[in-house]
C-alpha cells in the first residue's frame, strides 16, 4: 500500500492505496470515530491484488493530525471525493465502518450518481426520522465526558466495549493508544465526530441510497442502539442486513472471514 497525503483548508488527510488499474473497481475503506486505517487490515490483505483499494486515517486522526476541527461530516464527504478525483477513481464501492457509514452516506447525498456500491458496517441511517430529540441532544454534548473519564477506564471500556475478539480487542487498544498521553485530542476528536453526525441528522436530507447497498451488523454489537437502528434500516427500504453472529461493532475485526466472504459475494453480485 502507498501512502499519499491530500489538502484540505483544515489540515492533510493521510491515505493509503493500492490501485491496479484505473479499469479495476475500487474499495473505499472508511474507518469509525477514533479508530484508523488498521482497522481493515484483514480486509485490504484479503481483497489487495483483487481490487484497486483505498483506505484513510479519517481528518484529525492518527496520522492525519494536526487538523482544525472546524469542518462538517459533507467537509469529509468532498475531501473524500477529492481524493478520489486526485487517483482518477470513478464508480467506487465504500465500505464504512461505524462513522465510515455515516460519511458514505453522505458521499451518496452529495454524489448520488458516483457510487458503484455502498456497504454499512455496524453504522445506522442518517435520517432524522430513525433518532429521538433526546439522542441527538447527547450526541452535542459528548466531548467532556471523554475528557473527564478516567484514562485507563476509557482504554478499558473502549477496547472491549467494541470487540468481542481477542484480535479486535487489542487492534482497538493499538488504535486508542496513539493518543496515550493526549486525552485532550481524543475527546476532541470524539466529541466533534459525534456532533457533526447530529448536525448532519437535523438537516434532514433524504440520504438516499440509490446504487446497490449492504446492511452488516454484529449481533454483540452495543454501541449505542445500532442493532436497533439497522433492524428499522432494513424494515424501511429494503436493504438487505447480514447478521454477524458473536461479533461486537467492530465485526470486520470480531469475524472477518465471515465479513471478507459477504463482501466477496456481494461484489460478486453487482460488477
Amino acid at each position: 500500500m502507498k501512502e499519499s497525503t491530500y489538502q484540505t483548508p483544515c489540515g492533510i488527510i493521510h491515505y493509503w492505496s493500492s490501485i491496479l488499474s484505473l479499469d479495476t473497481t475500487t474499495l473505499v475503506f472508511l474507518p469509525g470515530l477514533t479508530a484508523d486505517h488498521r482497522l481493515f487490515d484483514k480486509q485490504v490483505a484479503y481483497f489487495d491484488g483483487k481490487y484497486n483499494i483505498i483506505v484513510w486515517d479519517a481528518p484529525a486522526h492518527a496520522f492525519s493530525w494536526p487538523f482544525r476541527f472546524d469542518f462538517d461530516l459533507f467537509d469529509k464527504a468532498k475531501w473524500l471525493n477529492g481524493i478520489l478525483e486526485k487517483e482518477e477513481i470513478i464508480k467506487p464501492i465504500i465500505i464504512g465502518q461505524s462513522m465510515g457509514g455515516y460519511v458514505g452516506q453522505a458521499y451518496a447525498q452529495l454524489y448520488p450518481d458516483r457510487l458503484a456500491g455502498f456497504i454499512s458496517i455496524d453504522s445506522a441511517p442518517l435520517q432524522r426520522n430513525y433518532v429521538t430529540a433526546v439522542e441527538i441532544w447527547l450526541l452535542k454534548r459528548m466531548e467532556p465526558v471523554y475528557a473527564h473519564y478516567p484514562w485507563k477506564l476509557l482504554l478499558k471500556s473502549g477496547t472491549k466495549g467494541v470487540a468481542t475478539s481477542n484480535y479486535g480487542r487489542n487492534l482497538m487498544k493499538e488504535m486508542m493508544l496513539v493518543y496515550d498521553g493526549d486525552q485532550h485530542r481524543y475527546a476532541q476528536i470524539a466529541g466533534h465526530g459525534f456532533r457533526i453526525l447530529a448536525e448532519a441528522m437535523e438537516k434532514d436530507l433524504p440520504y438516499e441510497i440509490k446504487c446497490p447497498s449492504l446492511l452488516i451488523c454484529g449481533i454483540k454489537d452495543h454501541a449505542g442502539s445500532c442493532i436497533r437502528y439497522n433492524r428499522e434500516w432494513h424494515r424501511k427500504t429494503k436493504i438487505p442486513l447480514k447478521w454477524i453472529e458473536g461479533a461486537g461493532h467492530n465485526s470486520n475485526t470480531d469475524k472477518p472471514e465471515m465479513i471478507n466472504s459477504l463482501l466477496e459475494e456481494f461484489f460478486s453480485n453487482i460488477l
